[in-house]
């Protein structure tokens, strides 16, 4: 079943796939992978790819949903998160990266994913957490002033405050569930991140690399105005 011109979803019966939303707000809903199987996953995108103009994307993919989704010949695959049709670059403004650590890595996957369907310009800077803080000091230089930075970090996630003292960027920061036995799976950098001394960081969800993508979504569309 598609779409019929009267609605802005897309009813597949088990699921109802928001269309609208990308003409409403310039923000495709994700195809949310936990608790669907793969051949849902795939009937999704197809019908997406077939009925629409707008990115695609799949976060949270096992296995089994990657298997069978790479045969529709995604754009990007990296780590649970696959897209497709991307739009075409037409922000000013990019979106920096900077994690914390490799163990980050799946949150910066699904954030920086999100962020090229939607086209945006993204650079990525891995593993430069604050406990060897000279690695953040060295790429400080190569943050544009013009950038929309998305920090990513577990353990106690100093790295978003820190970065918030030494630039004028718009933070978007995401606690990850990585950490030792006091890090409560990522609660332990929530409650950091809301008890910084840096004032204005804008606080994401534990994990949630796409919905910071959608965050530096909103605040570029402000800044193109």
């Amino acid at each position: 079943m598609t779409d019929s011109p009267q609605k802005s979803y897309l009813d597949l019966n088990h699921s109802k796939f928001d269309t609208g939303r990308y003409d409403r707000i310039g923000i495709p809903e994700a195809v949310y992978a936990p608790g669907k199987t793969p051949t849902q996953c795939k009937e999704i995108v197809t019908n997406l790819l077939a009925t629409t103009q707008q990115p695609v994307i799949v976060t949270r993919a096992n296995e089994p949903q990657k298997e069978l989704l790479t045969k529709l010949s995604p754009t990007c695959v990296a780590g649970t998160t696959l897209t497709w049709a991307h739009s075409v670059c037409d922000y000013r403004q990019g979106v920096i990266i900077i994690s914390g650590g490799t163990a980050d890595q799946s949150v910066v996957e699904e954030c920086e994913l999100s962020l090229m369907a939607m086209g945006v310009e993204v650079k990525v800077f891995n593993d430069v957490g604050v406990a060897g803080i000279q690695r953040l000091i060295d790429v400080l230089p190569e943050i544009s002033n013009n950038s929309v930075v998305i920090a990513i970090a577990g353990m106690e996630a100093s790295l978003p405050t820190v970065l918030a003292g030494l630039i004028g960027n718009p933070i978007i920061a995401i606690p990850t569930s990585t950490g030792y036995g006091a890090s409560l799976e990522g609660v332990t950098a929530s409650l950091s991140i809301l008890s910084s001394c840096s004032p204005g960081i804008n606080l994401m969800g534990i994990d949630n690399g796409y919905g910071a993508a959608c965050a530096a979504i909103r605040i570029l569309g402000l800044s193109d105005e």
